[in-house]
């Protein structure tokens, strides 16, 4: 629970000490005041080494800390809000992401993999039958009695390009 306590400055008080005493003239009030103003340099050395021993106690982070007091609590509440709801999207948003590169991924692999090897082995088979028809077509030429140089005669009702099976 938070606690008022009303301070009033000191030569505030010395002022109206000195109207209860009497102390209506001027120099005596000048006089007054002198004397308070000398106590109170000694009291200021003594402030000035018990500060310093408290910053030389005080970290970076209490530092830090103490920067929140400068900032108005409504802004505060702003920066906070809006700082939560950006990490919020972001989280949302890595989290869509991560799903999104696993679903491609595993697509990937499921399917373009396997798809990729089923190609890859038809060009094979392709390239396999295409030997097997040069070989034969190079023994039929070597058994004719043709001239083992010469390129092959095209083959009425065989096409040269390459046909992919079942087509």
């Amino acid at each position: 629970m938070v606690r008022i306590e009303e301070v009033q400055d000191e030569s505030e008080k010395i002022r109206q000490e000195g109207l209860a005493a009497g102390l209506h003239d001027e120099d005596e009030w000048e006089e007054a005041s002198d004397s308070e103003s000398e106590d109170d340099l000694s009291d200021d050395e003594d402030d000035v080494d018990e500060r310093a021993l408290v910053i030389a106690n005080e970290t970076i982070w209490d530092r830090i800390c103490a920067l929140k007091d400068i900032i108005s609590p409504s802004t505060r509440a702003t920066i906070a809000k809006t700082w939560n709801t950006t990490t919020a999207y972001g989280y949302a948003g890595g989290w869509v992401a991560g799903k999104l590169i696993w679903i491609g991924v595993t697509s990937a692999l499921l399917v373009g993999l396997p798809f990729a090897l089923a190609v890859e082995d038809e060009s094979r088979i392709a390239a396999q039958e295409k030997d097997m028809i040069a070989q034969q077509q190079g023994a039929n030429g070597t058994a004719q009695g043709n001239n083992p140089l010469a390129p092959p005669a095209a083959v009425s009702g065989q096409s040269q390009g390459l046909r992919p099976p079942g087509f």
